[in-house]
């Protein structure tokens, strides 16, 4: 019999389910960009099934779970039917936790339940526990940076996550504590006020006063000399010496005399470090410069970043700031390679089979380390040939392609007893900072009308021969050093960049000879002939 005529005979008409779609914006972030993902929901009749489609991870996989328990605790219904969940762009990974809240804002505007007027032009993003509350998630930044190029006013988040985004102007932020307050806002029954917070306060909240001082340093006045100089310019530096000279010492303290970053810097390494969820809590600002010291038995994934959804690593964590290798040859010579092309290029891309992810990494290198297993120098006339050819080897660790990528090498000397003893102060940090902020703010005069170029070494070719150009004496001392050190063009390059930051240092237009002089000082292994083939070895 006709299905039709039976339900006409009982004048009962058959209930014919309608397709009901919706849309939420949301965002994934690329490498610390974002792209925008559009969650569509499809409900329709038929026997209950839920499908998650988009390239899902399995965090975004295992959300419907956590989806269902926390509309349960907001009062409302986990609907009930055939459900198709898609992320789109298709083509592109999906991972983490952050999609649960914009597919339960699709589940329920799908199924009628709650309104999608204020979801216009907004996107959302949220982890939900199983009692209804919004978990912080990472990236916030990113995705309110890309949001804003996209023309999106609106951002839904954890309210954790709030001062993070509320950072970037002109988008409106909205942070909830509970699922449940997200629905009172779409309905209309609560006044929710965005997010705000004052980056300039942010910027200058950073306490320059800490307990590590280079006050506590006695002596080596000569090497803070070349710190402070790597500091102006943040110039790459090598400190040779025997151990307990104060290398690591030093090294530490650098951070201290560093100048404060402007709110470009800020952003930047906010963007890499709210990527690698490592935003500390409370902070939603990275004001400070940050300063890295992985141990010697970090592999190259860990510095450079990787994975199958590639993350940040450790130079990307120590853009803008300060990435320490102690005991540099201990690390595994492979491990020191993959630095080349990022001290290069300043920054890294990293290639996997689905996607090319790209991570700033301009960083300062600062780098120590012994001249022998034994800690000390060996010279050859000693009657110990073994011993002067083990140090030999042992500083054949650092390739010469890499150290000459290294702006400063510097030999530290041991301190001696009535450096130790004496009561004379020494210079504090602030004085040093003082200088360096002078030049560096000579340095961000002179490159105003370039993007992305802060100081000295981060100078391409053609701007070392615009800005670093020395005078007629200057010029016969660098070939004069060129021929008998036998250096290599991009040491000839480095020493001009080098040069340069003592000239404004000294508060002098021009690059002169003294300077020249002074940078020259500063590559003391070409000096020695350790990497050069041409040049004599040490004596």
């Amino acid at each position: 019999m006709d299905a039709t005529r039976l339900f006409s005979s009982v004048d009962i008409k058959p209930v014919i389910p309608k397709n009901r779609l919706s849309k939420v914006i949301s965002a994934v972030t690329v490498g610390v960009d974002a792209r925008k993902i559009e969650v569509e929901v499809n409900l329709s009749g038929g026997l209950p099934r839920y499908f998650l489609v988009g390239l899902p991870d399995r965090a975004v996989s295992e959300s419907r779970d956590r989806i269902e328990a926390a509309l349960k605790s907001a009062g409302v219904q986990f609907p009930r039917g055939r459900i198709t969940v898609n992320l789109a762009p298709a083509g592109l990974p999906k991972a983490g936790s952050s999609f649960d809240l914009p597919i339960a804002l699709g589940l329920l505007t799908a199924s009628g339940q709650v309104a999608s007027n204020k979801l216009t032009g907004a996107a959302v993003l949220g982890e939900l526990a199983l009692d209804g509350r919004l978990r912080p998630v990472k990236g916030a930044l990113p995705v309110a940076v890309g949001l804003k190029k996209l023309g999106l006013h609106t951002l839904v988040v954890p309210r954790s996550n709030a001062p993070e985004a509320a950072v970037v102007n002109g988008v409106s932020v909205m942070g909830f504590t509970y699922l449940q307050e997200v629905l009172d806002w779409l309905e209309g029954s609560t006044v929710a006020n965005p997010a705000s917070v004052e980056t300039d306060a942010l910027l200058h909240s950073v306490n320059s006063e800490t307990e590590i001082d280079f006050a506590d340093v006695r002596g080596q006045e000569s090497v803070k000399r070349a710190l402070e100089v790597a500091a102006a310019g943040s110039h790459n530096v090598l400190l040779i010496g025997p151990p307990g000279s104060g290398k690591t010492m030093m090294a530490r303290r650098i951070p201290s005399i560093l100048p404060p970053m402007t709110l470009e810097e800020a952003l930047e390494t906010t963007k890499i470090y709210s990527v690698a969820g490592l935003l500390p809590a409370g902070s939603p600002l990275f004001s400070g410069r940050p300063y890295r010291a992985p141990h010697h038995t970090a592999s190259g994934t860990a510095l450079v970043g990787g994975g199958s959804i590639p993350v940040p690593g450790e130079i990307s964590l120590a853009h803008n700031g300060v990435l320490f290798l102690d005991e540099l040859p201990e690390f595994r010579r492979s491990v020191l390679e993959v630095l080349r092309q990022p001290l290069e290029d300043g920054s890294v891309q990293l290639s996997r089979a689905r996607m090319s992810v790209h991570y700033p990494a301009r960083f300062m290198l600062v780098a120590s380390m012994n001249p022998s297993p034994s800690g000390e120098w060996i010279q050859p006339d000693e009657g110990e040939i073994g011993s002067f050819s083990s140090m030999k080897r042992y500083m054949s660790r650092i390739s010469g392609p890499l150290l000459d990528r290294i702006d400063l090498h510097i030999e530290v000397s041991a301190v001696s007893f009535g450096e130790l003893s004496t009561h004379r102060e020494s210079e504090r940090s602030a004085q040093i900072r003082e200088r360096v902020v002078r030049a560096r703010s000579i340095q961000i005069e002179r490159f105003q009308k370039i993007p992305g170029l802060h100081s000295n070494s981060g100078m391409t070719i053609r701007q070392t021969k615009e800005f670093c150009s020395p005078d007629t004496q200057g010029k016969a001392l660098l070939k004069q050093a060129m021929n008998r050190l036998g250096l290599t063009a991009r040491a000839y390059v480095r020493i001009l960049k080098v040069s340069r930051t003592i000239a404004d240092l000294d508060g002098s237009t021009e690059v002169r000879s003294n300077h020249l002089a002074e940078a020259i000082q500063y590559r003391s292994l070409d000096r020695a002939g350790w990497f050069n083939p041409t040049g004599q070895n040490r004596s």
